[in-house]
């Protein structure tokens, strides 16, 4: 059988594109940032009435301007811009924190830390429900300043204080923040039928 002894120089140009094709789609599938989810907590519940009221009647207006043929009304102007101040007004008193999904190895080996106790894997956990949540939440957690540079976060000590503070609900939140990060899913799939 004879093999192909030209110097790579001489190989055919077809074979050098989709090597140079390959390299492209190689390096944007390495240069893919890590998805993010905020979990975002607001203990100012008249500004939260105050958004989802606006939210709604913002939706009322445009639902009123679709039925009756109008592009955008002078009441669904207003109601955009109530929905404007009263998201400021939300973020304003708004705290957010941001988790980010850690590589593959990174939470294997973090699960792996904290294994379940015996009776804990006879319940079907995965991992010590005690000790996991507080180590998942202060590694994915990511502090960004102002200027959006990222800085020191939340410890693990943080987080087993905060979830030992927080009602149950708010607690499960943080957590399920934390693990959301790590099941979040850009990807699809195309099923090529037969013809």
């Amino acid at each position: 059988m004879p093999t192909d002894t030209r110097p790579v120089s001489e190989l055919p140009a077809r074979a050098v594109a989709r090597d140079a094709h390959w390299a492209a789609k190689l390096a944007r599938l390495r240069a893919r940032q890590l998805p993010e989810y905020t979990l975002v907590i607001c203990d100012d519940q008249e500004a939260k009435r105050r958004l989802d009221k606006a939210v709604l009647e913002f939706a009322r207006c445009q639902m009123a301007d679709a039925e009756n043929g109008r592009k955008l009304s002078a009441e669904t102007q207003r109601a955009e811009e109530d929905v404007e101040d009263a998201q400021a007004d939300f973020d304003a008193v708004s705290l957010e924190l941001t988790f980010k999904a850690l590589p593959r190895p990174i939470l294997d080996g973090l699960i792996k830390r904290f294994p379940p106790t015996e009776a804990q894997a006879e319940d079907g956990d995965a991992w010590n429900p005690e000790t996991f949540p507080a180590a998942l939440i202060a590694a994915a957690h990511i502090e960004r300043d102002d200027d959006g540079n990222i800085v020191e976060g939340m410890s693990e000590q943080d987080a087993q204080d905060l979830l030992d503070s927080w009602p149950v609900a708010e607690s499960n939140a943080l957590f399920a923040a934390a693990w959301q990060a790590q099941q979040i899913v850009r990807t699809s799939a195309v099923e090529l039928g037969k013809d």
